[in-house]
């Protein structure tokens, strides 16, 4: 009985840690931000654009009074929504 104890009672410490410069999720000692990538350098920027970038994309459009392209990629709608948030204001930090 000793054992099945002693078995159970033993931590495992098999997670990842969230320490140290080898964590992706820690901010950057030099500043940068990775919140902020430009689209050409997404590796999955070919896709086609998300639910939620269309639909945000559509909303923007018609504030714009442009036309809604529904065939961008997920860059594309990504610097499409840039662009028509400069048009309207929307999106703008104060």
């Amino acid at each position: 009985m000793a054992d099945a104890k002693s078995k159970g009672s033993q931590s495992s410490n098999s997670g990842p840690s969230n320490s140290g410069p080898s964590n992706p999720k820690s901010p950057d000692p030099h500043g940068h931000s990775n919140t902020e990538k430009d689209p050409a350098d997404w590796t999955t920027g070919d896709e086609p654009m998300t639910g939620a970038q269309a639909s945000y994309l559509k909303t923007l459009s018609e504030e714009a009074g442009e036309e809604f392209d529904q065939s961008l990629t997920k860059a594309d709608a990504s610097r499409r929504i840039d662009e028509l948030q400069n048009k309207t204001g929307r999106g703008k930090q104060t």
